[in-house]
C-alpha cells in the first residue's frame, strides 16, 4: 500500500468569509466570557470576549479612518503585549493584511522584510528597530486610542484572498514571505480533535509571547474560535504557579519550557491540567517521561511548518506509540514522497508532503507578481523526513536539509552563515545544529581563520547582524571545513564530528 492518506472530505469554509469574524463569532455568543486572562504573580488582567471584540473592531476602524484600504499590508512591530493580537485581527477584520515580526529582529533584518511586502502601515511600539522604509508609523499609544472607535464592518470576501503574512526562514538562505488565505483558520478545526483536545470549557495556557505565531495560533486564535479562554503569562511569571492557580486545563510550550518547569525534579501538583501539547522541535522521549512522572498528565505532539501549521499530531482520542510523531490528522491529504515524487510503499523512508487541495496550505511564497506556490506535482514538500506505518502513524527521521531548530524557529544555516561571512577575521564559515547533552540542542558556528577569535567577540559581532534566535551559542575553530567529493560543504560532517567528541 501506498505511503498516502485518503481522509473523508473535510466541510468547505464558508462564503464569504471573514478571518477575525470567525475568530470571534463563538465569543460574541457568550460576550460575559473570558477570552483572555494575562497572568501576573500578584493576579490576572482579564479581557472578556465582549471587550475583545470591541478592541479589534474600533482598530479596524482606526486603521481605515487612517487611509488604509483592503489589501494593503501592515507590519506589525509590536511587543508582548495584548495589543499586538488585537492589532492583527483589527487589520484582518477590516480586510487588510497584517504581516508579524518578532521584534528581536535587527534593522537590517527587518529593512529587507519591508522591501519585500511594501506595507502601506507599521504598527510599533517604542523601542522596537523599525526599517528603513518610507511607510509611515503609527505607535502603540495611538493603537490604544483605536479601541475606542466604534465597530468597523466586517470585510467580508471569497476565503481564498490574502489574509496574513507570516515569515519563516527558507532553505535558500533567506527568510521567505508566506502568504496564508482566510480560510487558513478555518482549516484549523481539524487541530480541535487531531491534536488539542480542545473544548468551550478549556482554560488553554499558553507559553510564548503574544507576538510568537505559535502562540497566536495554538495559544489566542484556536481557543477564541471555539469560545475557550486563553491564559498567557507575564514574562517572568511562575509558570508552575501559573498553571495551578489560574486553573489551566491545557498547557502548550515548546520542549524547552517543560525541561524548564522540570529541572528541579519536583512533583507538580496541578489537578485541573488534563495534558500539555507541545510543537516547535522534536519533543525528547526523556522529557515527555518526566513530564508525565511529575503531573501525571501526557504530553501530545503535532508536526507542522508556517505553510500549512500542523497535520501530524497524537491527541487524546489517539495517543501516539513511543517514537511515533503522530497520526494525519482527519481531513489531511499527506503522501511520503520517493526521489521520482512519487508515493514510496508503507514502510519506507520519504519526504512528507502536503497536497495542493489542502485548505491549510499557504497561497504560496510572496514574490514580485503575488504568492507562488512550488509544488511537485500535485504535491508540496515539507522537507521533513518521514515514514508512514500500515496503520498512517507518522515516524520523524530529521530534515531532508540543513535546516536548524532554534527553540522552535526554523534558521537557516545558510542565512546565519552569510551575515557572520562578513567578519574581517573569518575566512570561512558553516552552521549546524548541534546536541550538546541529551534532549539539548544548539547553533554552533565553525569557522577556519588566521588564529582562533573570541567567543564573546563573535558573540557581540552576531548580535549586531542578527536576531537573537538566529545567533550561534557555540563557537569552533577549526583547520579547515569538511567538503563532499564534488566539493559541497558537509554541515552533516561537522555535526557528526562534533557530537562524536562531545
Amino acid at each position: 500500500m501506498h505511503a498516502m492518506t485518503r481522509p473523508a472530505p473535510c466541510s468547505p469554509c464558508p462564503a464569504p468569509f471573514n478571518m477575525a469574524r470567525y475568530v470571534l463569532a463563538a465569543g460574541a455568543e457568550s460576550p460575559d466570557k473570558s477570552a483572555l486572562q494575562i497572568l501576573r504573580a500578584t493576579g490576572a488582567e482579564r479581557w472578556s470576549y465582549a471587550r475583545l471584540i470591541a478592541a479589534v473592531r474600533g482598530t479596524g476602524t482606526g486603521l481605515l479612518r487612517a487611509g488604509l484600504k483592503p489589501g494593503d499590508r501592515v507590519l506589525l512591530r509590536l511587543g508582548n503585549t495584548v495589543d499586538f493580537p488585537v492589532a492583527y485581527l483589527g487589520a484582518i477584520a477590516a480586510g487588510l493584511v497584517p504581516v508579524p515580526s518578532s521584534t528581536q529582529l535587527t534593522t537590517p533584518e527587518i529593512t529587507r522584510i519591508a522591501q519585500d511586502i511594501a506595507p502601506a502601515v507599521v504598527l510599533a511600539a517604542e523601542g522596537v528597530a523599525l526599517p528603513d522604509h518610507p511607510a509611515p508609523v503609527v505607535m502603540q499609544t495611538a493603537l490604544h486610542a483605536m479601541q475606542e472607535l466604534a465597530p468597523c464592518d466586517w470585510h467580508m470576501g471569497s476565503p481564498d484572498r490574502p489574509g496574513y503574512i507570516i515569515y519563516t526562514s527558507g532553505s535558500g538562505g533567506s527568510p521567505r514571505a508566506v502568504v496564508h488565505a482566510h480560510r487558513a483558520i478555518w482549516a484549523r478545526r481539524m487541530m480541535w480533535e487531531g491534536w488539542y483536545g480542545l473544548t468551550q470549557e478549556d482554560r488553554m495556557l499558553h507559553a510564548g509571547a503574544f507576538n510568537w505565531t505559535y502562540t497566536l495560533g495554538t495559544g489566542l486564535m484556536d481557543p477564541w474560535a471555539i469560545g475557550a479562554t486563553a491564559l498567557i503569562p507575564e514574562p517572568g511569571a511562575p509558570l508552575g504557579l501559573m498553571l495551578k492557580r489560574f486553573d489551566a486545563t491545557i498547557f502548550a510550550a515548546v520542549p524547552g519550557v517543560y525541561r524548564q518547569l522540570l529541572k528541579d525534579g519536583r512533583k507538580l501538583d496541578l489537578p485541573r491540567l488534563r495534558h500539555g501539547l507541545s510543537a516547535g522541535e522534536k519533543l525528547p522521549d526523556v522529557t515527555r517521561s518526566a513530564w508525565r512522572d511529575a503531573t501525571g498528565c501526557e504530553i501530545y505532539e503535532a508536526l507542522g511548518m508556517s505553510e500549512c501549521s500542523t497535520f501530524v499530531s497524537s491527541s487524546p482520542g489517539r495517543p501516539a506509540a513511543p517514537g511515533v510523531a503522530g497520526y494525519p490528522q482527519a481531513g489531511r491529504l499527506l503522501a511520503v514522497l520517493g526521489e521520482d515524487g512519487q508515493p514510496v510503499a508503507r514502510g519506507e523512508a520519504g519526504v512528507l508532503a502536503v497536497h495542493q487541495d489542502d485548505p491549510g496550505l499557504m497561497l504560496g511564497y510572496l514574490g514580485p507578481d503575488g504568492p507562488k506556490l512550488p509544488l511537485r506535482g500535485a504535491w508540496f514538500e515539507t522537507g521533513d523526513c518521514v515514514i508512514m506505518a500500515e496503520d498512517e502513524s507518522i515516524t520523524y527521521i530529521g530534515r531532508h536539509d540543513d535546516m536548524m531548530n532554534a527553540g522552535g524557529f526554523r534558521v537557516s544555516p545558510l542565512e546565519v552563515e552569510r551575515a557572520l561571512a562578513q567578519h574581517p577575521e573569518i575566512h570561512e564559515i558553516a552552521c549546524t545544529e548541534v546536541t550538546v547533552r541529551e534532549g539539548v540542542s544548539v547553533i554552533a558556528a565553525f569557522y577556519t581563520a588566521d588564529a582562533p577569535l573570541e567567543d564573546a567577540a563573535l558573540m557581540e559581532y552576531a548580535a549586531g547582524q542578527l536576531a537573537r534566535y538566529k545567533q550561534p551559542r557555540l563557537y569552533r575553530h577549526c583547520d579547515s571545513l569538511p567538503r563532499s567529493a564534488n566539493g559541497k560543504l558537509s554541515r552533516r560532517a561537522l555535526r557528526a564530528a562534533f557530537e562524536e567528541m562531545s
